[in-house]
């Protein structure tokens, strides 16, 4: 009983399930909207507020301790910084003729 008393309710769940759809419906929608450069900036920040819900509340960071939450910021910004570095390197290979 105690390794789930901090979890959050099915009510809270349910309602994370929602905004999710929400926002997978609002990703359909602004891929058909011609928003020029702005394209993959608004489908990046969709798609981070949907990973920040998931990571929160059903990965249950949302309660966790401060050195867990440091462990996973650093590795997803590390993570990060490996799929840049490793697109940049192909982007900057290519034979552009």
């Amino acid at each position: 009983m105690s390794a789930h008393s901090n979890s959050s309710s099915w009510r809270t769940y349910f309602a994370v399930w929602i905004a999710l759809l929400v926002g997978t419906y609002i990703t359909y929608k602004a891929a058909f909207l011609d928003l020029g450069p702005f394209n993959a900036a608004v489908a990046l920040t969709i798609a981070t507020t949907k990973a920040l819900l998931v990571a929160l509340f059903f990965m249950h960071l949302r309660g966790a301790s401060e050195k867990l939450l440091k462990l996973v910021v650093i590795g997803t910004v590390f993570f990060l910084l490996i799929l840049l570095a490793l697109s940049m390197a192909d982007y900057g290979t290519r034979a552009w003729s």
